[in-house]
């Protein structure tokens, strides 16, 4: 079964780097070092192979070239920072580098295998260094340097070299944990740094044969392009689960923090949030299944296996052991399992009052908060009339709206990072009354419009698209439609992400033997292109009016990805340009914004912040010495910014839509927009 899907975010991505991760994915519970493929591990690697021979937009033969870029992509996933692995082993990798391909074909990932078990011993003899470092007097008045950008790291020769490098990035931790918002001194920050070394090595050794498949192939399959990928049955359940917003289960959302499985959030008119016990920071120790169920410790415990302990069918019951946050006493809580609507993944709508009309009554502008382009495939596919739909939800917010008597309608992409193609072009088709939505391009070269089938529109009047670099693909196939047709404004970051490419889900097991459960291959089929022609490839959509942002400087776009797949263009569809907007429009508004933001105390810190996030993001080094380090980290911590802006990006919590200074000079925008339309229209 081929499905066609338009996002971004695979689950690997950082996959060390990760500290938090929230709990909606399920998978295989194993304590033993994955020790070699499994019989299905080469039919899966088999199968990926093929498909990605017959399947993958580029047509890129699995050769040397994809060997190689694979190694690098596996050794980068697990090491990203060069502080486990010896040179002397990664030379003995790369004798393997031109072998893979070979390998792969055969359905044989013994490589992978081999590397992660050399992984896994330089975990174990790292931490011997990380004791060391912990228990030594560290002198933080000497003016030493580490690296730390990743291409000017290199791997250690000795361990010698090895040591010093953990000596310096424990001082650094220290230092790392004065800046956060606990200031932890003396033993409580080694006690802290400890348990978060300690908790990382055994989750390594947790990696099962499933994980390290779903690594190594991935690892494979990105060297093609950035966004096909290999998921395990788990993370394949958890993708749909995403794409539907429901699952049973408790309704919290979970994540690890230095060993421990804490309480993120209860979700809102969940199972936890009527039951009224469970509460965000709860330390959850351990998990049983029904009313009488022993108890099963989890500390330590793989994050992913902690959720299978938990989630389970609507009506039966799981036993929670929990530390509470506030008193740090223990109790037993017995939580009737139930659906969960992940309501703050749908669309949300709300309406502001700004400005005042000629007859003294204020402008009123609807905001509509899209987190992603989603719908349930299973349910589509079944045939369901009320199937979850992106495009049904927004609709009742515009006719909501449209009672309402809303002046101007704002559509926030800003944290979209995609989904259903279908709902993408019938999305567009709310605001457009006919013609193409979306061009694409398929292996073979064929070029096929896909036009808006819906006749007429569910709103008409003014329309600002709010984008931000994190929106991607689905959303950017949107907010180029809405501009080559001249239909309404896109507002927000220089561009947006740059995701021009399409994914169809490949169920393995449909592909082998009709059913079973053996994960899916998330492959690049094809190419999407904008009405007028131009791929969003790399580029993205440029904003009409730009304003200032930090996220438009991270390298979180599409060319900074490895491999991505290249811009090019193709010939313009036939479609009719309503003229909503023009160029003396749009120089008119940025003025005014310009304007504004230089007047704005809260634009003048994000010009700030942006210079001073530049200035660190060039930097190769940082120092230890701990009164220039904090002083430095007093102006900007730059990794912080990045971590936080990610972490708004994935996060559930948004039960409201902010009015903030962003949104504020959104709205004047938009305000202005209307107003620029009216003179336009009267001349």
């Amino acid at each position: 079964m081929i499905r066609p899907t338009a996002s971004t975010r695979p689950r690997w991505a950082g996959f060390l780097g990760l500290l938090a991760l929230v709990a909606w994915s399920l998978g295989s519970a194993s304590w033993a070092d994955p020790v070699g493929p499994t019989p299905m591990d080469r039919n899966v690697t088999r199968t990926v192979t093929l498909l990605l021979k017959q399947q993958h937009l580029s047509k890129h033969p699995l050769d040397d070239e994809i060997s190689e870029r694979c190694l690098k992509s596996f050794l980068k996933m697990l090491d990203p920072m060069k502080v486990y692995f010896y040179q002397s082993d990664i030379d003995e990798f790369n004798k393997s580098s031109k072998l893979l391909d070979d390998m792969a074909r055969a359905g044989d990932i013994s490589f992978g295998y081999k590397v992660f078990q050399v992984f896994l011993k330089r975990v174990d003899e790292r931490m011997a260094s990380v004791e060391k470092a912990l228990a030594m007097k560290h002198d933080f008045t000497v003016d030493e340097e580490m690296v730390i950008d990743r291409d000017a790291a290199q791997y250690p020769k000795t361990p010698e070299e090895a040591w010093d490098r953990w000596r310096m990035r424990i001082k650094y931790d220290l230092l790392a944990l004065k800046t956060e918002e606990e200031v932890l001194e003396g033993d409580k920050a080694v006690e802290k740094l400890g348990r978060r070394y300690h908790s990382f090595a055994k989750r390594m050794h947790q990696t099962d044969s499933e994980d390290l498949l779903e690594m190594y192939l991935t690892s494979l399959t990105t060297a093609y392009d950035p966004h096909t990928s290999y998921m395990s049955p788990g993370t394949y359940e958890n993708f749909e689960i995403a794409m539907r917003l429901e699952l049973e289960g408790i309704g919290a959302e979970l994540q690890s923090e230095d060993g421990a499985t804490i309480v993120r959030r209860v979700v809102p008119g969940g199972a936890a949030d009527k039951d009224g016990r469970l509460k965000d920071k709860d330390k959850i120790v351990g998990a049983g299944e029904g009313a009488e169920g022993e108890i099963v410790d989890v500390v330590d415990m793989k994050l992913d296996d902690v959720v299978k302990l938990i989630r389970g069918q609507a009506g039966t019951v799981v036993r929670l052991q929990v530390v509470d946050a506030e008193s740090a006493k223990q109790k037993i809580i017995n939580i009737t399992r139930a659906k969960i609507e992940l309501k703050d993944e749908e669309a949300q709508g709300e309406v502001f009052e700004v400005g005042r009309k000629s007859d003294g009554k204020p402008y009123k502008l609807g905001v509509i908060a899209l987190p992603s382009f989603y719908m349930d495939m299973e349910g589509a596919r079944r045939g369901l009339t009320e199937f979850k739909s992106t495009t049904r939800d927004v609709r009742r917010l515009l006719e909501k709206f449209t009672a309402e008597g809303v002046d101007a309608v704002i559509l926030d992409l800003r944290r979209n990072g995609g989904g259903s193609l279908t709902e993408a072009i019938n999305l567009t088709g709310l605001f457009i009354d006919e013609g193409p939505v979306v061009q694409v391009k398929g292996p073979d070269g064929k070029i096929s419009a896909y036009p808006d089938t819906e006749p007429g529109t569910a709103w008409s009047g003014p329309l600002v698209v709010l984008t931000s670099k994190f929106s991607a693909s689905a959303s950017e196939i949107l907010a180029g439609a809405i501009q080559d047709y001249g239909r309404g404004l896109i507002v927000g970051d220089h561009a947006t992400h740059g995701k021009g490419t399409v994914q169809s889900l490949m169920n393995l097991a449909r592909q082998l033997f009709g059913s079973g459960q053996l994960g899916a291959l998330k492959i690049t089929m094809q190419q999407f292109y904008r009405p007028n022609g131009d791929s969003t490839q790399n580029r993205g959509v440029l904003a009409d009016v730009e304003l200032p942002s930090l996220t438009t400087h991270l390298d979180v776009g599409e060319s900074d990805l490895d491999y991505p797949v290249a811009f090019d263009k193709v010939d313009s569809a036939a479609f009719h340009r309503l003229g909503l907007v023009s160029k003396p429009i749009c120089d008119r508004l940025k003025d005014l914004s310009a304007q504004r933001c230089q007047d704005s105390e809260d634009f003048k810190k994000v010009a700030r912040n942006i210079q001073r996030y530049e200035e660190q993001k060039q930097r190769k080094v940082v120092t230890l010495n701990e009164k220039k380090f904090l002083e430095e980290r007093a102006e900007l911590n730059a990794d912080k910014e990045e971590q936080k802006k990610l972490e708004e990006l994935n996060s559930r919590n948004h039960k409201a839509i902010e009015r903030d200074y962003y949104l504020n000079e959104a709205l004047a925008v938009t305000l202005d927009y209307i107003q620029l339309m009216h003179v336009a229209q009267a001349n």
